[in-house]
């Protein structure tokens, strides 16, 4: 009988400059949507996240709201929503990074993985969870991430 775990222990939520780059790019950012669809790690989300994702698909890149439509449900598929309850105000010259802490905090989060190198990544860590970049956290995850990281994001 092969049993699926549902929440791995591993959880782990990603900015939104991850999710950006996995979707226009594909590459190392992409690893985490498939370590999660993999069931190797429990990706966290936020509603505050994802409405980021889609602002910066639309204001940035021109994206059509069908194709970030098709995006947006993907990361619901692939991520479990999280429902942060408290406010976080630690980051004052970028207030959406705080919506980041938020999610990480109220869904018991043990990495924070960010490009961000002025206000996230500076940080190391909040309450215990780690704020690594994408290439320091592929360096310490305790699993083979080579295998079976194939495909991208099917937002076309």
């Amino acid at each position: 009988m092969n049993i699926v775990k549902k929440n791995p222990e591993l959880k782990l939520v990603i900015d939104t400059n991850i999710y950006i780059s996995a979707i226009l790019f594909g590459g190392k950012p992409d690893k985490i949507r498939k370590l999660s669809k993999e069931k190797k790690i429990e990706l966290l989300v936020s509603e505050a996240i994802i409405a980021e994702v889609a602002e910066v698909l639309r204001k940035k890149f021109n994206w059509e709201s069908w194709q970030i439509s098709q995006t947006i449900n993907e990361i619901r598929e692939t991520a479990t929503l999280v429902i942060p309850y408290q406010t976080i105000s630690v980051i004052k010259k970028d207030e959406d990074d705080n919506r980041i802490l938020e999610c990480a905090v109220e869904g018991k989060a043990q990495y924070i993985i960010s490009g961000d190198k002025h206000h996230l990544l500076p940080l190391k860590e909040y309450q215990g969870i780690k704020i690594l970049s994408l290439t320091e956290f592929l360096e310490v995850i305790p699993f083979n991430h080579n295998t079976s990281i194939l495909g991208s994001w099917s937002y076309f």
